[in-house]
This record gives structure tokens, C-alpha cells and sequence, in this order.
């Protein structure tokens, strides 16, 4: 049985499986009160992406991830987790996923290998004599092999951290939800955090993150989306939003003066930069391209200027 959508392209050819989204939303809202947190909010999470989920404090990143994973009601709405129909497959699909939501809980009395033994215990897909070994091996993965036997309540932050993302890893999961995985690491640890999200997106996982760390986020997603009081402003795939409000060009010349006269004369707006040239506005690249060779300009390189995630942030929230 096809577990995708498949789709035609043409005669002769084979057809172009696509896997549906690991979470999906469509009119999401959830209200508290008289305050909405999520306002009608439709969302694509694809499987196999990396995906960042983006927004100031009280933007609703965190209601819709309690959503998704059936620990809150919607007021209205629909949500699917893998496939499956939020609440009713929750027990099909919760199996296949790890999550670390608003921070671990323990019981702080308790080491952290027996800690996270209970919960390797509560794991449908562990035998018991698997569970010892995916506990250690868990904690070995976050780093934590030699804090196991601490009691939890001396745990810092970053440890507790650890300890949570630990437990999400206990079997191998096809999507891994993570709400400020890197809260209370230092850099050594937040690249540590990096590095395990490839792992798991190498192995076929799909990831879906928050953060209030861009530099983060952009490093390691693939897709993002950006939410502000409720509301979804953008989501996509992240090379697609930077594109769509890229800058100017850079070019790369030894013969600036002659450039900046060929250039000027397109309409473009232009200027000396570093070892090149930086058009700010004007003709799209291959017109300025094909107006420098024109005058035998000799051009070296010729790039967009594409901003960062911070820069695509600010656009979108302030607009």
C-alpha cells in the first residue's frame, strides 16, 4: 500500500512519489480566555526538513507545538501528526516521535540515568533488555555519560537540557519536536545540539524546532516559519524567503571606475565596494552582466546579495 501521493509525469516515465507533511494544520486556533494565542493559522511541515518555527515571546510557538502533539485542544481547527488525525491517532503516531516541550521534567531526587530509565521504560518499542543499553547510549549522545549517576536536582540548565533531549532519543524517531532545545548551553553545547540535528535529518528524520537564537536557526533549518501574536506571517523553504528579499548584486571587477560608468548608464545605482562593485538597485543581473561584457569590463564574479535570517526576521515582524 502507498504510504505517499503519487503523481503522473508523463508518458514513459515513472511516477513522482512525494511523502505527505509530518505535521499538518489547517484554521488552527486556540484561545485562552479572551486572549488568542493562535488565530486560523494553516501549516505544512514537510517530512525530512529541518524546520525552525520563529517569533518574540507570546508570538504562539509553543501553544501550536502543545497542539500538534495532542497535550492542548484547539478552540478550532484540525491537526494531523504524521498522517493521523490529532487526537484520535495520537496512540498510532506518538510512538514514532520524540519531543522536548517547555523544558524536562524529572523527579530531582533520582539520578539521571534513572531517570531516564523510567522513561526508556515507558518506551512501547523497548524490550526490557534493550533498555539499559538505549539509556546509555542516549546519554553518551547528549554528552551526559559522565553526570548519569548525578541526582537530577543538581542538574544545571544545560544538563536538564540534555537530560530532556536524552529521552527524546531513546529509539530512533521519525519526527523529533524540539521547544529551545539550546536554552541554558554554552556555544560547546549548542553546537553539540547542531550536530545531533544533522544526525537525525541525515537518517531520514524530520525535525521541527523553535528558537529565539537566528543564527542558530539558520544554520541548521531547512524551512521556517514566522509567527507574530498568533498570526502565521511567512513559511517556506529558507532559501526561498531570503531570495524574495534579497539586496542588490555584487560584482567582482579590477576595473571599478569603467563599471561604475557601464552601470550607471543601465539606470542601475551603484558603488565601489571592497573588490568589486555593489549595485543597490537597477536592472536584474544578467542585463548588468551582459552591459559590462558589452564594454569589455572584465568581471570576475557577479552574486546576489542575499540578506540573513535576522534581516528577513525584522522585515517580516515589523512590516
Amino acid at each position: 500500500m502507498s504510504t505517499g501521493t503519487e503523481t503522473a509525469t508523463g508518458a514513459g516515465t515513472e511516477p513522482v512519489r512525494t511523502e505527505p507533511p509530518a505535521a499538518r494544520v489547517r484554521a488552527l486556533r486556540k484561545e485562552f480566555g479572551r486572549v488568542t494565542a493562535v488565530d486560523g493559522i494553516d501549516l505544512d511541515v514537510p517530512a525530512g526538513s529541518v524546520f525552525g518555527m520563529l517569533g518574540p515571546n507570546g508570538s504562539g510557538k509553543t501553544t501550536l507545538i502543545r497542539m500538534l502533539l495532542g497535550l492542548s485542544r484547539p478552540t478550532s481547527g484540525t491537526v494531523e501528526l504524521l498522517g493521523r488525525p490529532v487526537p484520535a491517532g495520537l496512540s498510532a503516531a506518538l510512538p514514532d516521535v520524540g519531543a522536548l516541550v517547555e523544558g524536562p521534567g524529572f523527579h530531582p531526587f533520582l539520578s539521571g540515568r534513572e531517570n531516564l530509565r523510567r522513561a526508556a521504560d515507558l518506551e512501547p518499542r523497548l524490550s526490557a533488555h534493550e533498555t539499559g543499553p538505549a539509556v546509555d547510549a542516549a546519554l553518551d549522545r547528549v554528552g551526559l555519560a559522565d553526570a548519569a549517576g548525578r541526582r537530577y536536582r543538581g542538574y544545571s540548565l544545560g544538563m536538564k537540557q540534555r537530560l530532556g533531549l536524552a529521552a527524546a532519543l531513546l529509539v530512533p524517531r521519525r519526527l523529533v519536536v524540539l521547544d529551545e532545545p539550546t536554552n541554558g548551553l554554552d556555544p560547546a553545547g549548542t553546537r553539540e545540539i547542531r550536530a545531533i540535528v544533522a544526525e537525525l535529518r541525515a537518517a531520514g528524520a524530520t525535525v521541527l524546532l523553535s528558537s529565539h537564537l537566528l543564527s542558530e536557526v539558520e544554520a541548521v533549518c531547512t524551512h521556517v516559519a514566522v509567527l507574530k501574536q498568533g498570526t502565521l506571517l511567512a513559511a517556506g523553504e529558507l532559501g526561498q524567503l531570503l531570495d524574495a528579499v534579497a539586496g542588490g548584486w555584487e560584482i567582482a571587477t579590477t576595473d571599478v571606475d569603467r563599471a561604475l560608468r557601464v552601470l550607471r548608464e543601465t539606470g542601475a545605482t551603484a558603488r565601489a565596494d571592497g573588490a568589486g562593485v555593489l549595485v543597490e538597485d537597477g536592472p536584474e543581473g544578467p542585463v548588468l552582466f551582459a552591459a559590462l561584457v558589452r564594454a569589455d569590463v572584465r568581471v570576475h564574479g557577479l552574486r546576489r546579495q542575499r540578506p540573513d535570517l535576522e534581516t528577513l526576521f525584522t522585515r517580516i515582524t515589523e512590516t
